[in-house]
């Protein structure tokens, strides 16, 4: 099944049965059965189709991929092996064939919706948003109350700054299917998990961390659940909502799920809701080590005014300033202002109402390169993830100066392995405070580091996102410290998930 990263079914994974739940002995006898039918018919697609997807249900991944191309082999317009594959190519980070997958299930098959909505949310989130937009409406023309199209549009309107459209969307999306339980795969009896996430973007990416092997999932999304109704068994609750700038509203209805649990909850709603930009650095920057950039949030009309910039200096922002949209993230609808024509410029790009107004930290050492950290707090433990160096001051790994720059690997690689001689004892010390003011099982930080050691604080939640490194040899060197990362999340989840002594089955709600 193709996922969101906060778990949430973005369409059916094929034109059968999928993601209906077997016990593991009859999908083994079911797959003995179809294995047995393709030695008498070797060429049938049927029983080769069922093959395929019965290895993916038992988590037989490789030899899964591998029978699909074999169906496409025989059938290359099979919409279920087109669609399937694409879905396990999606999930082992080959994000560019898993489009390749959807676009051709979609053209072959243009009156199914589900290949329209697989195909629209690969190119959401590529950001390509005019042909999202087209196989989502294509997807409704055919299946009106298809709900998987109407959650992407809902996000798809979001991005565009489209508030109207985007909650209409989602209320068509989620209402009265807000609880969703995902398929479980494993040979025991599962740990049943409550995932509780917001309709909106600024979900925690902690789906692919849950084996569904090992976890039972069952999704709810907190604006539209019944806060009387009965919470589904669990053993552990996971708060998936993680900005707090954009999902307030989905965080105050997650504590009040939180509140009726005797279960342990992992990155609890009142901590998350706590951790807006403008609260973090009014908040953090009483934490010694630590620099937070002055901020405060301003109306459309106010910036649009021919006075803005005499208004800002009267609040004390000087050019230049960063001026971005609550709720978006990798460098999304974010500027530095140079001048009132800049000013101007940004806000004929920038969708919504309201808009953070930040003080511009320059990061820069003497070389002229900002250095910008990001190190990952995972139940209590800092983990270094990457240094990424660049001249430019909107800095984010993927883009940043890092291929084919050894001295800037070679930079990363030493904060990798050995962080606290790399940033200093101030700001280590100064991530340690940051980590309690937080209060979170699951965050990160980025940020930079001064002449004088602090920390230059840039950001700091639990939207942050771990990504494995891609297979080029040059980034061998960070297998092994991001493993650790990966790890530290699996265990953190297995430790909150574990039963505590005699009463463990008691405080299943």
């Amino acid at each position: 099944m193709k996922t969101t990263e906060s778990g949430v079914a973005m369409a059916t994974n094929d034109a059968g049965t999928a993601g209906q739940w077997r016990p593991w002995v009859l999908r083994e006898a079911a797959l003995e059965m179809a294995q047995a039918r393709l030695s008498r018919e070797p060429r049938a697609i049927e029983p080769r189709f069922e093959r395929a997807r019965l290895l993916g249900e038992l988590g037989r991944t490789e030899e899964a991929k591998q029978a699909y191309l074999e169906v496409l082999v025989l059938s290359p317009s099979h919409f279920g092996a087109l669609n399937n594959l694409g879905a396990i190519l999606h999930a082992s980070g080959f994000r560019t064939a898993a489009r390749t997958c959807y676009a051709e299930a979609a053209a072959r098959h243009p009156e199914n919706p589900i290949g329209h909505v697989n195909l629209a949310n690969a190119l959401l989130e590529e950001g390509d948003l005019v042909p999202a937009r087209d196989h989502f409406e294509k997807a409704l023309q055919i299946a009106p109350d298809f709900a998987d199209a109407h959650r992407g549009l809902g996000n798809l309107f979001w991005m565009l700054g489209d508030e109207e459209a985007s909650k209409r969307h989602q209320r068509l999306g989620f209402q009265n299917r807000n609880v969703i339980t995902m398929p479980y795969r494993g040979r025991r009896q599962p740990i049943p998990v409550l995932l509780v996430i917001s309709a909106m973007a600024g979900n925690i990416p902690i789906g692919p961390f849950l084996d569904d092997q090992i976890y039972l999932v069952t999704v709810i999304v907190a604006e539209f659940c019944d806060p009387a109704a009965p919470l589904p068994p669990h053993r552990l609750m996971i708060n998936a909502i993680g900005d707090a700038d954009l999902c307030k509203p989905a965080l105050q209805a997650a504590m009040k799920l939180a509140a009726r649990t005797r279960a342990p909850v992992l990155n609890h709603p009142a901590a998350v809701l706590e951790t807006g930009r403008i609260a973090n650095a009014s908040r953090l920057r009483h934490v010694p080590g630590v620099i937070t950039p002055a901020m405060t949030s301003l109306p459309r009309a106010i910036l649009a005014e021919a006075d803005a910039l005499e208004t800002l200096a009267s609040l004390g922002f000087a050019c230049p300033f960063l001026l971005r949209t609550p709720g978006f993230h990798n460098g999304q609808n974010f500027f530095k202002i140079e001048n009132a024509g800049g000013l101007k410029a940004a806000l004929e790009k920038l969708p919504g109402r309201e808009f953070t107004v930040m003080q511009f930290l320059d990061g820069r050492s003497a070389d002229g390169k900002i250095r910008k950290y990001r190190a990952m707090m995972i139940g209590g433990e800092i983990f270094p993830l990457h240094a990424a160096i660049s001249h430019d001051w909107k800095v984010h790994y993927v883009t940043a100066e890092m291929g084919g720059r050894p001295e800037h690997l070679a930079e990363d690689e030493a904060f990798l392995n050995a962080m606290p001689e790399v940033l200093g004892p101030c700001a280590m010390t100064a991530l340690e405070g940051i980590r309690d003011g937080l209060g979170l099982d699951y965050a990160g930080v980025d940020f930079s580091v001064n002449e004088s050691g602090q920390v230059l604080l840039f950001e700091a939640n639990a939207t942050m996102v771990v990504i494995a490194p891609e297979p080029d040899e040059q980034w061998a060197y960070r297998r092994a410290p991001v493993e650790r990362v990966l790890n530290a999340i699996r265990k953190l989840l297995a430790d909150k998930a574990a039963p505590h002594g005699e009463n463990a089955q008691r405080k299943v709600a």
